[in-house]
């Protein structure tokens, strides 16, 4: 396994969701208690199996809905799956949902520290890369403000800038470009590709196809759940382009 980064082995994510509408938790409870609560079984993931080898960039490209940031919060240990199983080799930097890991009432300086003990480090190592994430963050007039007056892009840019401090083994980047401006995605793809030369495996989620065809040698289409392709991201994105504007694909 010494060149393997992930593997998936047969994943699947089955949700239950509610048939009806239960007004308060008092309801629930009771109705849970007297096994009243109705569910329809929806499975997220079907019998989902891949390798990731070290080093490498990949791409889940699909429709709203596919499967995608589930099966990323599958590898980042977010979900545990209904079946099959994960392995991760190394450390891993997720940035699965904007914002997550922060505490909004706390300031952009204290989310930093705070950010850092979830992904491992300890005060000093944060204390080290503080500077760091400041000036990629382009943040410094800001970091004594709660983040809670924070921008959706400025959220991005603290979130990105924390995520890729060090090298992480692995990075895990779900939408999170899309948010800010274009001058900025450009500064985090460049980072992205200075971290794939020093060996980083990219796991990454974008509804751009030209993003994905830049940032990424490889793409697997997830569709319904289901691994539809997975080959060269130009290839796979051109045909996933082709199939979305003929109409072929649905939610």
């Amino acid at each position: 396994m010494g060149d393997i980064a992930v593997k998936v082995d047969h994943v699947s994510m089955r949700f239950n969701l509610s048939k009806e509408k239960v007004d308060n938790v008092k309801e629930y409870f009771v109705k849970r208690l007297k096994n009243k609560l109705e569910y329809d079984e929806f499975w997220a993931l079907k019998d989902v199996s891949f390798e990731v080898k070290r080093g490498d960039s990949v791409a889940l490209i699909g429709l709203n809905g596919c499967g995608k940031s589930t099966l990323l919060k599958t590898i980042a240990g977010v979900l545990k799956p209904t079946s099959g199983s994960v392995s991760v080799f190394g450390t891993i930097a997720p940035m699965i949902e904007l914002g997550a890991g922060f505490d909004m009432d706390l300031t952009a300086r204290e989310n930093v520290f705070l950010n850092g003990a979830i992904l491992g480090y300890n005060r000093r190592q944060m204390a080290q890369y503080y500077d760091g994430i400041v000036e990629f963050s382009e943040l410094s007039e800001f970091m004594d403000v709660p983040i809670k007056n924070f921008s959706s892009g400025m959220l991005a840019r603290l979130a990105f800038a924390i995520a890729t401090i060090g090298t992480p083994d692995i990075l895990i980047v779900d939408e999170v470009l899309s948010v800010g401006d274009f001058r900025f995605q450009e500064k985090c793809e460049k980072r992205i590709q200075h971290m794939m030369k020093s060996d980083t495996t990219i796991l990454f989620v974008s509804h751009s196809i030209e993003q994905v065809k830049k940032i990424c040698r490889r793409a697997i289409w997830i569709e319904k759940g289901q691994v539809r392709e997975d080959g060269l991201s130009t290839e796979v994105g051109s045909r996933f382009e082709k199939a979305y504007y003929a109409g072929e694909l649905s939610e």
